[in-house]
């Protein structure tokens, strides 16, 4: 998991801990590096350079640099009396005739100039502090002193900064602990505590509990604004309580009341409003069952003894066509005509109380057939005898289970044939095992053939000459390849007809298709009379898209069956002003990669365009085509690889099919045998 949402999933009381402990320390560094800066600053800008002035002015006396100039001993003695001065790095003594005496160095040598000439130069690339101090002496040209300060603060300054900054880091961990004690009882804790009654008022359902008053805070208004919340809920629990009790008083008080109006009509007008008041009670619960019933999926009418409608809902409504005032108090035939041919069984369910199902019936729904079942269950009570009839819509349940079918129709086919591409690798290993014997027993190289020639009386060269006069070696050359093609167009069939074992793997999209490609060449079909090697195919791959995760078999499945289609709808042009083109390209576009099959065929309507992907839905005559193939390639795409699919078509500009693989590997569901 990623730090930041790490970070982001941490609780409140610690975020505000991480964020108050990031403050310290920063501030802590910031004031480290400001201390060492400011002290740095101040050595090198100011002490320094006033320390190296006031050595020079102690050296420019005339007497001693008289004596200093004199001799490289006496240059020696001068710096000898300077070496015991801790801010100066390096020094030399520079002669009247500028060339050096002597120098001095601390730590690590500096290379000083060598004579008095270089030293601005010298000083141009040097980043330290100098002062150059000249020498007087009477009567010939004067002497140079070159001064050079260090630049390292004393060990004592790094000690006490170290030393300060850990009792500072010391006073700040002390003063975060404190701090975060602080947090936790004034936010963590309440929170928390907070947290626990919500969860404890979910758990058991008590409205009655309560949190603990709080300070004067946002989490105090909180618990404030919860408890009332917990108050309402509970008042309203307790209104529907005694509305529930009252309403069973009312109920048995309605039942006294009926007793005694037999005995008395004193009491009369007391049992009106009584059944007044249940009226409006039952009117809203009828309502309420309407309301249920209206929500149900399936159409559902209830009909009395003589089967006559009495309940009707929306999706009865919907189904047939006829509204709910028109329906109601109407006979069953005349409110849902296609219902007429089960009056007989409507009867025998009011009558022998036995439950009757029709496992499917046909019927037209907005110029589309649909499938139903039907279910008439006996109704009685009270209230009298009657049926309950559920119209149930499995168009498509029976639309999966006819798929399900055809796919293990399509299995056995698969297996079949690679039992048949096995038996053609026999006879195809035989050919081209044969036309390499006989290349190699007419061949003037292998001492056995020109001892059986000998033998033979004849001479292998000229039969050689013979059989290339008449062409014979070509003859083989063709034997040859043709079995080859055979042999890989038999090893395509047995590769496309191994069921996938569903584990995903790093595809090189562009090989996969030109495989496909090269599988769908091999491919003509005798009854339309098309052949796809007529086809141009365009490759536009994009270099930048790297191997995509995905199950090889199958997404060579789906290309197969777009170029298939593609193929067809070309042939099926009645324009062909125009050569057949089918264009394959590879995009990368995060978090996608996209695979596009697009052709110049005949295109499709905008009806028939929705309905692509639907199971069995073909717009090819009967016997050419099963309505399967881009259903499944849709659910190999979609559910096998959690990729999308989609399709752009215009009758007469032709169709792109769009495939978009996720670039990163997703969970896979259990494996399923799903082939077309």
């Amino acid at each position: 998991m990623p730090l930041r949402e790490r970070l982001e999933n941490l609780p409140v009381g610690q975020k505000l801990l991480a964020a108050l402990l990031v403050l310290l320390i920063t501030i802590l560094l910031v004031a480290n590096l400001t201390f060492i800066s400011a002290a740095y600053w101040i050595s090198q800008e100011a002490m320094a350079p006033q320390a190296l002035q006031t050595i020079g002015r102690l050296v420019s006396n005339p007497q001693l640099a008289q004596q200093a100039t004199d001799s490289p001993e006496a240059a020696n003695r001068l710096l000898d009396e300077l070496d015991t001065y801790t801010p100066l790095r390096a020094a030399a003594l520079y002669g009247s005739d500028g060339r050096i005496l002597a120098q001095l160095q601390h730590g690590e040598p500096i290379a000083l100039p060598k004579r008095f000439r270089n030293i601005e130069g010298w000083r141009l690339t040097e980043f330290r502090n100098t002062q150059l101090i000249r020498l007087p002496r009477s009567g010939s040209p004067p002497g140079h002193l070159l001064l050079v300060a260090s630049s390292e603060l004393p060990a004592a300054f790094y000690t006490g900064t170290l030393t300060a900054s850990l009792g500072i880091l010391v006073f700040s961990v002390l003063l975060w602990m404190i701090i975060a004690r602080q947090i936790k009882r004034l936010i963590t804790q309440p929170i928390y505590q907070l947290e626990q009654l919500s969860r404890q008022v979910t758990r058991e359902e008590n409205y009655a509990l309560r949190a603990r008053p709080g300070n004067h805070d946002e989490i105090g208004s909180l618990a404030e604004a919860f408890n009332t919340m917990l108050s309402r809920i509970e008042a309203r629990e307790q209104q529907l309580k005694r509305a529930r009790d009252e309403f069973q008083q009312a109920y048995d008080q309605a039942q006294g009341l009926a007793e005694e109006t037999r005995h008395t009509n004193r009491k009369l007008e007391l049992e009106v409003q009584v059944r007044g008041k249940i009226e409006r009670k039952l009117t809203g619960f009828q309502n309420y069952l309407n309301s249920i019933i209206d929500s149900m999926p399936s159409a559902l009418i209830a009909l009395d003894e003589q089967l006559y409608v009495t309940q009707w809902n929306q999706e009865a409504s919907s189904l047939s066509g006829t509204p709910l005032d028109e329906a109601l108090n109407q006979p069953i035939f005349l409110a849902f005509e296609p219902l007429k041919p089960f009056l007989p069984q409507l009867k025998e369910s009011v009558e022998k109380h036995r439950v009757a199902k029709i496992e499917r019936v046909t019927w037209t729904r907005d110029d589309e057939p649909r499938h139903y079942a039907l279910t008439f269950y006996p109704l009685m009570g009270g209230g009298g005898r009657g049926v309950v009839i559920r119209i149930d819509d499995i168009t498509q349940r029976l639309s999966l289970e006819e798929m399900m079918v055809q796919s293990e129709k399509m299995l056995s086919v698969g297996g079949l044939a690679a039992g048949m591409a096995h038996e053609i690798n026999n006879p195809l290993g035989a050919i081209l095992h044969n036309v390499q014997n006989i290349r190699r027993r007419l061949s003037p190289d292998l001492p056995k053939n020109l001892e059986a020639a000998s033998e033979a009386g004849i001479d292998l060269g000229t039969v050689n000459r013979y059989l290339e006069a008449r062409q014979v070696p070509q003859l083989l050359d063709g034997i040859q390849q043709a079995g080859a093609r055979a042999a890989k167009i038999v090893t395509h069939m047995l590769s496309f007809s191994r069921r996938s074992n569903r584990q995903m793997a790093p595809c090189d999209l562009p090989a996969l298709i030109d495989q496909a490609v090269e599988i769908a060449g091999n491919d003509f079909d005798l009854t339309i009379g098309f052949d796809f090697k007529g086809q141009a195919i365009v490759r536009q791959f994009d270099p930048e898209l790297g191997p995509v995760p995905g199950t090889a078999n199958e997404l060579e499945q789906v290309l197969l069956n777009l170029l298939k289609n593609a193929a067809q709808a070309i042939h099926l042009r009645q324009d062909n002003s125009e050569p057949g083109r089918i264009t394959l390209r590879t995009r990368l576009n995060p978090p996608w990669a996209e695979i596009q099959v697009e052709d110049n065929g005949i295109g499709m309507p905008e009806a028939v365009r929705k309905r692509t992907f639907e199971p069995f839905f073909t717009t090819k005559e009967i016997g050419q085509g099963t309505g399967l193939g881009l259903s499944v390639s849709y659910f190999i795409i979609t559910n096998n690889h959690k990729g999308q699919m989609e399709v752009q078509s215009s009758p007469g500009q032709g169709t792109c099919f769009t495939l978009r693989l996720p670039l990163t590997a997703s969970p896979l569901p259990a494996p399923r045998k799903l082939e077309s």
